[in-house]
This record gives structure tokens, sequence and C-alpha cells, in this order.
């Protein structure tokens, strides 16, 4: 049996246990890490030519886990970032309009006003900011567990519909978009119609989850708020919103990663807040700082994440996500069968190697389908954005969602993929539309 037999068999097995984790009781990050480290190991014992096949004698087994684990950090640093941003704004009443905006007297009502919120933010900063933010906001606007679990599921599809059909919504579209592959103003001309479909559909479907009106919450902390000026509140909201949006010109600007950018926004609104508090008496001087909103980071989401990124890694490394996407443009040769399966295969493994992988398989040609802004790109920047709504670990959005309000892989597999799967279907047949009556 060879080394890529043997870790591909150990990754699906370790992805499966992560799936029925709700039946086994067993924490998703402590099968995740153990995944990687499983793999990792596989692999380097290959290498060595200890078990099966041995890799090619070029490849370092050193500049591998570096290069990989420089990819993943700088989406957990992110991640670990815009969560501190947010909290920290959120503490503060930065986010109090939205929750107005958002205030509802049915269920069904704020359902929608969530899907078209979520969808707009998400292009605007990206899906994974927009995802923590949204969800914050709904563990104040919604107490009931089994109600706020069909908003969040919202979340997560809207959100990677929302920054499908932007350039800097999604890290495979601001990838598509660096590559020149696609431009800022055909992705969001062309686009925009399909990803709305892709929220719209799931979402009437959704609401038949939710009956009834929806129980006013009080918000303890409101009061809180009073503690700092009108001034202090705006000044903490414009840094920490204003820095939020401005990472993605920042991004484009410098070409530096984007957890620099997060890193910087946070530096920022650290230092003020420190500034602020520092000539303020209170009973609990610590309550609001940043030194002790970084104590509530969810690690085990961090760690979750870490895992799975490191685990799909090593698939990228013995070449068997570009073998799949060679495979499929052998055996299909259709550009909207290619793309669609790529969407699909996106929420089994992360879409960023993917959508790599997709552009050193295709390069720009003078062929219509991939020219600049041709039917293929497009469709890659639609799939991989929304296709990973159909599993709840297929998407960052869906990662960070799951680790915050604890949904199970079972439960989401059970009522939600099949939902994703039929917006997803209804906005590349919407694209098909377009592209044969209008553009």
């Amino acid at each position: 049996m060879s080394t890529i037999t043997i870790i591909v068999a150990a990754f699906v097995i370790g992805y499966f246990f992560i799936a029925i984790e709700s039946v086994t009781k067993i924490n998703k990050a402590a099968i995740s890490v153990l995944m990687c480290v499983v793999c990792w190991t596989l692999l380097a014992l290959g290498h060595e030519g200890l078990l099966g096949s041995a890799l090619p004698a070029s490849w370092e087994l050193g500049e591998a886990i570096e290069k990989n684990l420089g990819e993943a950090g700088t989406t957990l640093f992110f991640l670990m970032g815009a969560m501190t941003i947010v909290e920290i704004v959120d503490q503060h009443g930065g986010f109090n309009w939205v929750r107005g905006a958002l205030k509802s007297k049915t269920k069904r009502s704020l359902l929608w006003k969530i899907a078209f919120m979520t969808a707009i933010l998400s292009a605007v900063l990206d899906n994974l900011t927009t995802s923590i933010v949204m969800i914050m906001i709904l563990r104040k606007l919604v107490q009931d567990k089994k109600d706020r679990i069909w908003y969040a599921v919202c979340v997560i599809i809207a959100a990677n519909a929302g920054g499908a059909f932007s350039p800097i919504g999604d890290v495979t579209t601001i990838m598509l978009w660096a590559g020149k592959t696609i431009t800022a103003a055909g992705v969001i001309s062309e686009i925009i119609v399909p990803s709305f479909v892709a929220f719209i559909v799931p979402t009437f479907v959704m609401q038949m989850h939710l009956h009834g009106e929806l129980p006013e919450v009080v918000d303890k902390k409101e009061s809180s708020v009073s503690e700092l000026t009108k001034f202090q509140r705006n000044l903490i909201f414009c840094l920490g919103v204003g820095g939020l949006c401005s990472v993605p010109v920042f991004h484009t600007l410098t070409e530096l990663p984007a957890f620099i950018g997060i890193l910087g926004v946070l530096g920022i609104l650290w230092t003020v807040t420190e500034l602020i508090y520092r000539k303020k008496e209170e009973h609990d001087p610590l309550a609001k700082r940043v030194t002790k909103m970084l104590s509530r980071i969810d690690m085990s989401t961090i760690m979750f994440f870490l895992g799975i990124l490191m685990a799909v890694a090593t698939l990228s490394e013995i070449g068997v996500l570009t073998a799949m996407g060679q495979w499929l443009d052998e055996a299909i040769g259709n550009d909207y069968l290619i793309t669609g399966a790529i969407g699909i295969l996106s929420s089994i493994v992360d879409n960023v190697p993917l959508v790599a992988a997709s552009m050193k398989m295709y390069v720009i040609d003078s062929a219509p389908n991939l020219m600049v802004d041709g039917i293929f790109w497009q469709l890659l920047a639609y799939c991989a954005g929304v296709g990973g709504s159909m599993l709840i670990i297929g998407s960052a959005a869906g990662v960070v969602v799951m680790g915050l309000e604890h949904i199970s892989f079972g439960w989401y597999l059970k009522n939600v993929t099949w939902i994703a799967f039929v917006g997803y279907i209804a906005g590349i047949a919407c694209y098909w539309l377009e592209k044969t009556f209008l553009f």
C-alpha cells in the first residue's frame, strides 16, 4: 500500500470521526489535531522510504511544514484578530445600530433581515469577519438555542454567497482577482445575481422552521456602555469597523497578508482603549480592556482550524488535489460541470488549495472560457465560495459559526446540506441564463 493511499485513508477516517462528533462526544478539535499529526507523520515516513513509496528526493519535509504552517497561520491570526476587534466594538456598544436595524417582531422577518445584512456586509468586509459580527449580534437578539441555530445557518449561507460576488469578499476571490483571472467590475456585474439567488432560495426554505413572534430581549450589558462618552463609543466603532473595511485595501496596496492589516487595526484599537481607560477610575479596570477580551478567544475553534488546514495541506503536498482536478478536466470537460464539481469538493476540503490548484492547472488563454472574466474563472469564483456552504466545515464562515454556536456536523449534514445544495444549483442555473440571454 502506497504512502498516498494510507494518508488519504487516515484523512477520511479522521474526517468521519469529526462528522460523528455528536455520537462519539469527542471534541472535533481533538480529532482534527490528531488527524493532522497522523497525516504529517505518515508523510514523513513515506519520504524516508519507511512506509510504502517515498516522495521525490527533491521534496523537503521542513520546507513543506514551514510553508503550509505559514499559510495556515495567516488564517488563524486573521481569525483571532478579527474576533478580538469585533468583541471590543461590541462590548462598547458599536454594533447597537446594527442590532437596532435587525430588530423584528416576527422570527421570519428577522431571518430575512439577517440574510440580506450578512450578504451585503460580507461583500464589503469578508465572510469570516461578517460571520463573527453577525453571531455576536444574534446572541443578543435571539435567546432560544433552537431558533438561533437556524439564524446561524442563514449567516453561513449568506456570508459565503455575499463574498462570492466581491473581489475582496472571500480568500478565493482575492486569489483570482490578484491572479488577474477576473476583474472587479466583471465579477460584481455577472455574479451578484447568482450569489443573491444562492442565499435567497435557501432562506425561503429555512423560514419554514421559524414560527411566531420574536420575544424581546433585554440586554443586561447595555447600561455599561454609558461608562463612555458618545464620542468615545463612536471613535471605537469607527476605528474597529473602519479598520476592518480597510484591510482589503491595505492588502491590495501593500501585497502583505491580510492578517498583518488585522493586527495593525487591533494594535491601534488596543492603544486607544488603553488611553481611554487610563483616565477612568473603575471598580473593575480590566473589565473591557483588550487583555481581558483576549482570554475569551475560543481556542478550541482555533485548534480545530489549525488541524483541518494542516491535514488538508498533506493532501496538497502528495498531489491528490491536483490529480483530482486533472481527472475532472479529462472525464467531464464542461465548464459548468467541472466548476460545479469543484464547488461541491470545496465543501469537503478547503477551497483555497482547490482554487490554487485550479489556477495552476488552467492558465489565462485566448479560449473564450479561459480569458479574463471568462466563464470558467467567474464560475470558479462563484462555486468555490458558495459551494462551501454545503458542509459546515466547508468554509471559514462555517467553521467559525460551528465553533461559536456548537453546531454538530451531523445535524448540519442532515438538515441543511440539501438546502444549501438547492441554492447552489439555482445560482449556477441563474448564471447560465445570464450568459445565454444577457451577456
